[in-house]
This record gives structure tokens, C-alpha cells and sequence, in this order.
């Protein structure tokens, strides 16, 4: 028994939660990334998909094949953790997410074609870009990115681009240096989705939350959620299980 107590408090350190695991952090989190917008000031309603995602894929960049797997294996996950469906359309008719692989002289001129605005070119800091048109309910009716391919490389955020822009396409269309770690967040050294973000989708698509409603809505829904998701488990184990997907694998990690 003398050697009990220390080796409990140990235990107790090691298991000790990151800041991110916090209930709190998460509701500041959510509110930062699915209650605001990029090229919007101020805060913003709930903006998700209620309709299931048809995605098209538009290759005008070579290796049309790697693309095509990064993107599939990123849709797949979204759909594991959201509970929302999400797939490859049978034509461009039948899309409401479009996916353009792009080259940077035909980047700007695909935006303004992809996003019905000619006169929003992309911000001159921007390696890859998404944007989302919304019904009367604010729920997202149509999305698109594109992702100039041979930008993306030379600054090694191909992956990155494919990851980031779809879940924002998803309806947490803010980036914040507030949440970390995420890919939502320019300083965090990962591609791929975090154990913070793969919550922030599931908060997201709890089916209590619904596109129009404002963070006083929100903020009792997810507190009563997120306490019942520290006492199961799924906040510790958020980092692990948001690592059991088909790209974690492919990118070797």
C-alpha cells in the first residue's frame, strides 16, 4: 500500500485530459467554427445538410485516380462519423457538392464558374476554396471546392485541401487560431481530421441541432450531449477512433 498511492497519482496524470477534451472548449469550439464564417463578420445560424450529399468530381489536373481514392476515402469517413449520407453521384446532374481538381491558371476562372460569382475571385492567400449556398431553412442545398492541384503541392497541402474544404463544405465553414487541434486552425501540423474535429462533426449532425438555430439554442443541447459523451467515453476516446479510417491508413499513421 506504500507504493499505491503514487502509482494512482501517476496513472491519474497520464489520463488527465487535453484542454480540447474540456466540455467547455468544445461549445467555445463549435461556436467558433460552425457559428461563424471565413468572409463573414459576426456570428452566423447552424448551417448543415438535411438532404443526403451527392458528390462530383471534376479532374483537370493529372492523376485523376489519387485524387479520386483521397476523396472517397475522406467522404467515407465523414459519413462514419456524421451519420449523414454521403456518396459519389452518378453525373453532374445529380450532384449537390462539386469537387473541382483544378490548375492554378484555370483556378480563379473555376471558382467564378463553380460558384455563380464572377466577381469573387479567390482571396490571394488561399491555396484551395469552398463555398456553400443555403435554402430559406438555412440548411445547405448545394456546395463546391476547388483545389488547384499543382498549388496545393508545391505548398504540400493536397491532402489537406481535400480534408479541410469538404468538412467545411459539411457546415463549419470557419477557420479559428481559437481551436486547436484542427484542421480548421492554419498552425495545426496535421492533414488529416483530429479527435476535436471528428467531435465537432458529431456535434454538428446530432439530429437535435437544426440548420437556422443560434448559439442560445445550440448551447443547452450540446452541454446535456456532451456531458453524456464524458461519462460514456466518446470524449477520451475521440483521438482514437477518429484515427480508424481508410485515409489515417492509406497516409500511413
Amino acid at each position: 500500500m506504500v507504493f499505491l498511492l503514487p502509482c494512482l497519482m501517476l496513472a491519474a496524470s497520464a489520463f488527465a485530459a487535453e484542454a480540447w477534451q474540456s466540455p467547455a472548449y468544445l461549445q467555445q469550439a463549435f461556436n467558433e467554427v460552425a457559428l461563424h464564417s471565413e468572409y463573414v463578420a459576426g456570428e452566423q445560424v447552424v448551417r448543415k445538410w438535411q438532404q443526403p450529399v451527392k458528390v462530383w468530381l471534376v479532374h483537370h489536373a493529372d492523376q485523376a485516380d489519387k485524387h479520386t481514392k483521397l476523396t472517397r476515402y475522406h467522404l467515407r469517413h465523414l459519413s462514419q462519423i456524421t451519420g449523414h449520407p454521403i456518396s459519389f453521384a452518378a453525373s453532374a446532374a445529380e450532384a449537390n457538392m462539386t469537387v473541382v481538381f483544378s490548375q492554378s491558371a484555370l483556378w480563379h476562372q473555376e471558382v467564378a464558374q463553380v460558384s455563380g460569382n464572377k466577381s469573387r475571385p479567390p482571396p490571394a492567400d488561399a491555396i484551395c476554396m469552398f463555398g456553400l449556398t443555403l435554402d430559406a431553412q438555412n440548411a445547405i442545398k448545394r456546395a463546391w471546392v476547388v483545389i488547384p492541384v499543382d498549388h496545393a503541392n508545391e505548398r504540400g497541402s493536397l491532402v489537406s485541401c481535400i480534408v479541410e474544404e469538404i468538412t467545411q463544405a459539411m457546415g463549419l465553414p470557419n477557420d479559428s487560431d481559437k481551436v486547436y487541434p484542427s484542421v480548421f486552425n492554419d498552425k495545426t501540423p496535421e492533414s488529416l481530421l483530429t479527435g476535436l474535429d471528428g467531435l465537432l462533426l458529431k456535434m454538428l449532425y446530432l439530429p437535435a441541432i437544426k440548420p437556422g438555430m443560434r448559439a442560445g439554442q445550440v448551447q443547452p443541447i450540446l452541454a446535456h450531449q456532451l456531458q453524456q459523451w464524458q461519462d460514456d467515453g466518446t470524449i477520451q476516446d475521440a483521438e482514437k477512433n477518429v484515427r480508424q479510417s481508410e485515409l489515417y491508413e492509406m497516409m500511413g499513421f
